[in-house]
C-alpha cells in the first residue's frame, strides 16, 4: 500500500473514531506532544492532555459527537510527514441543543515506525458561499 493510502486510511479511523464519540480511539491517534487550533477556542492546545482537559469541561456541558462526514480529501507525503486535508461536517450536541458544523481541517500525521499518528490539528469554518 502507497503512503498516501496508507495516511487516507488512518485518517478515516481518527474521523470515523471521531464521528462515533470513541474519545478513547480519537485521541489514541494522536500523539502524546500533538498541538491543535480550533477557530471555535480563543488559544492553541500545546499537548493532547490539554485537548482532553476541554474535550472532558465540554462533556460536562453535554457536549456529544453525533455524526461526521468527510469529503474533500487531499494527502501531501513529504518523506516522514503527510499532510492531511479535508473539508468535515459534524452534528454535533451541547447540552440539548444540536448544530451542524461545517469546516476545513488540516491533519499533520508523522510516521512512526509501521503506522501514521497525528502530531497538529487545525481547524476553520468553512467560508460561507
Amino acid at each position: 500500500m502507497s503512503a498516501e493510502a496508507d495516511v487516507l486510511e488512518t485518517a478515516a479511523s481518527l474521523v470515523g473514531a471521531f464521528g462515533a464519540h470513541d474519545v478513547a480511539a480519537y485521541f489514541e491517534a494522536f500523539r502524546p506532544d500533538a498541538t491543535f487550533v480550533f477557530h471555535t477556542h480563543p488559544e492553541p492546545l500545546r499537548s493532547r492532555a490539554a485537548y482532553e482537559r476541554l474535550w472532558d469541561t465540554w462533556e460536562r456541558d453535554g457536549f456529544r459527537v453525533l455524526g461526521c462526514e468527510s469529503s474533500d480529501q487531499h494527502v501531501q507525503v513529504v518523506g516522514d510527514v503527510a499532510v492531511f486535508t479535508h473539508r468535515v461536517r459534524t452534528r454535533v450536541r451541547f447540552g440539548v441543543e444540536e448544530d451542524d458544523l461545517d469546516e476545513r481541517e488540516t491533519i499533520v500525521f508523522v510516521r512512526e515506525e509501521d503506522r501514521w499518528r497525528a502530531v497538529h490539528e487545525h481547524l476553520s469554518a468553512f467560508p460561507a458561499s
